[in-house]
């Protein structure tokens, strides 16, 4: 027990003195349940406190104890939010050093104990063990272990593997403080175009079930504790079905749609994560276009501030009574480095703030993700428009978690424990060999894996790693093989904040790549890898290049390591690859496996054994 502001009881208890009276009240009682020490504690919350809990938003890791300075992307400072506005729930960014965000987590908990209740802060990531860079969605590893995304390890298909995965995660982020993670994504990959793949298990409904399952065991355990990460489960009711493709985060993108009438396939992998025990659940930015529950047609508003598809749907029908964030900036309009970022309030757009807010309380989400106007729920209260007893009721979900996760007891992280845990050989080298293994193979098995001593000529690939591969050299004429590796193709845009970190649009690599492969391969044969964070039409390489290769997210070693056999690729395809962009328009977007005549189906993939030396 952390020796902060504790307090002895006249028979020699020691406890965390919250509340700075000296007495230990039974919310301050580690001996008690959660439930009976949220009995205890909500009635003692004035509504600031309860409309601050009722808040999850941006911060900034700055100097440790300098809480007046914004940092990062966040304008606000940490004293502003924690302090004042008493939010504690903060979503966290870029990362220093471990050491020095354990250091960063124990002075803004040290911040907390200030407040009037001295509600400890829950701090959240997004994914942050694989290479995806995009502050809307997944930051790149750093000190962290190096992992595939999700898309990899649906590659694997291995249930035990993602269990071990999520226990990782679970070790490095207790280490660093962070106790609630804004994953697993079990959106299903059924519209080819869509970029928001990277990160879900692919488009299968029973494999998202299965590998959902043992992503919250490694996370939270059977039942979620103070050794447990809580989870959210993402985006209800399964955002894959964009209209087009297109992403909701923008205005182009907001409609979803079910022509095929696949929307309880999309429901399945959060009835599993349900029955798991998922902490919480985020709707998706989406506006239903055309959507039939029950024989009734849903509204056409955006899933935040949807009441059949969060009260009716999530609630009664599925049972659910865990916490209902939303995604991020559903109330507020802004402007970041000079770029538009309308609120994504699809449907309501007419609609104020205040009303914004009153539509998601009313249907039935609790929290708010990205916002900060705890003002505007204290005067929907004070005015009569949302009954306390609404407030209340999200505030005991949100509380709960909290007690469950025993960060009212100890909310402090050991510095060098997170200098040991985080990053450790044993973790990095295990992600290094599942990069590796997520690997498809899906043409080639003739010149696979490459032998050792051969002449390598790579593009793409980082030479002096691939020197310790083969023997590189500059000119493809004195190759044996030549590796190339490429990125999945996407449409730049830059018109919307953050919209130049998605890759959306369509699936077809420039004609100049085209034509500087084909002429490479003129000239020697051709390895063609492909990092793919949604599916890419490859139909221009087949029969080009020698062989053909998939990954996930991989370092240029766990490329090399799977294409030279050093640990052998076993990936299997996690979505069909279309054979043109006519296919994929044709298709129906909540449907998997739709377009005509995929160049490479659902679950392709050579097999270590079908890949052997010439």
């Amino acid at each position: 027990m952390s020796t902060r502001r504790t307090a002895v009881t006249p028979d020699g208890v020691r406890f965390r003195d919250l509340d700075g009276d000296g007495v230990m009240a039974p919310y301050e009682d580690a001996r008690r349940t959660p439930e009976e020490r949220v009995a205890d504690l909500l009635p003692r919350l004035s509504m600031p406190e309860k409309a601050g809990l009722l808040f999850h938003t941006i911060i900034g890791v700055g100097t440790p104890g300098e809480h007046d300075a914004p940092a990062g992307i966040s304008p606000h400072s940490t004293r502003e939010l924690v302090g004042e506005r008493l939010i504690n729930h903060l979503n966290v960014h870029a990362l220093p050093s471990p050491r020095e965000t354990a250091r960063w987590v124990n002075a803004v908990q040290e911040l907390a104990e200030q407040t009037p209740h001295g509600i400890p802060v829950t701090l959240s990531t997004d994914p942050r063990h694989s290479f995806t860079e995009n502050s809307g969605v997944s930051f790149e590893a750093g000190a962290l272990s190096q992992w595939p995304e999700s898309l990899g390890l649906a590659a694997i298909g291995d249930v035990e593997l993602v269990r071990r995965f999520a226990d990782v995660v679970r070790r490095e982020y207790l280490a660093l403080g962070l106790r609630a993670a804004l994953h697993p994504q079990v959106d299903l990959a059924t519209e080819p175009r869509w970029g928001r793949q990277a990160q879900t298990f692919g488009q299968d409904a029973a494999t998202s079930s299965q590998l959902v399952v043992a992503y919250l065991q490694g996370m939270q355990g059977d039942r979620l504790g103070t050794d447990g990460v809580a989870c959210t489960t993402k985006h209800f009711p399964g955002g894959g079905p964009q209209l087009d493709g297109e992403d909701p985060h923008f205005p182009y993108g907001r409609e979803q749609v079910w022509p095929g009438g696949r929307f309880e396939e999309h429901l399945a992998p959060f009835r599993a994560a349900i029955a798991a025990g998922t902490s919480a659940i985020m709707p998706y930015y989406g506006m239903p276009i055309g959507l039939e529950l029950d024989g009734e047609p849903v509204e056409e508003v955006a899933f935040g501030f949807n009441r059949q598809i969060v009260t009716g749907l999530l609630r009664e029908r599925l049972g659910y009574d865990g916490v209902v964030l939303t995604d991020w900036g559903l109330v507020t309009d802004a402007e970041v480095f000079g770029k538009p970022f309308p609120a994504r309030a699809w449907g309501v757009e007419h609609l104020s703030r205040t009303d914004r807010v009153a539509r998601v309380l009313d249907a039935g989400a609790d929290q708010f993700g990205g916002e900060v106007c705890t003002e505007l729920v204290i005067e929907l209260v004070d005015s009569g428009r949302i009954p306390e007893q609404r407030v209340d009721e999200a505030v005991r979900r949100l509380l709960l978690v909290k007690f469950r996760l025993g960060l009212f007891d100890d909310p402090y992280v050991d510095e060098d424990e997170a200098e040991r845990v985080v990053g450790g050989a044993e973790s990095r080298a295990a992600g290094h060999r599942a990069q590796a293994q997520s690997v498809t193979v899906l043409s080639g098995a003739d010149v696979l894996p490459i032998t050792p001593g051969r002449r390598l000529y790579v593009e793409g690939v980082d030479t002096e790693v691939a020197a310790g591969y083969g023997l590189v050299v500059d000119d493809p004429d004195a190759a044996d093989v030549a590796v190339v590796r490429l990125s999945a193709p996407f449409e730049p845009r830059d018109d919307y904040f953050l919209e130049f970190m998605f890759h959306q649009g369509s699936l077809e690599f420039p004609a100049e790549v085209v034509d500087r492969v084909t002429a490479l391969a003129m000239r020697v044969p051709v390895v063609l890898h492909v990092t793919l964070d949604r599916p890419a039409i490859l139909t221009p390489f087949a029969g080009v290049v020698a062989a053909l290769t998939v990954d996930y997210s991989a370092s240029d070693a766990a490329v090399l390591d799977a294409l030279t056999g050093r640990v052998p690729p076993r990936g299997r395809l996690p979505f069909e690859l279309p054979r043109s962009t006519a296919a994929i328009a044709a298709s129906r977007p909540d449907v998997p496996s739709d377009t005509a005549d995929p160049l490479y189906p659902y679950g392709s993939g050579l097999t270590p054994e079908a890949v052997s030396p010439r």
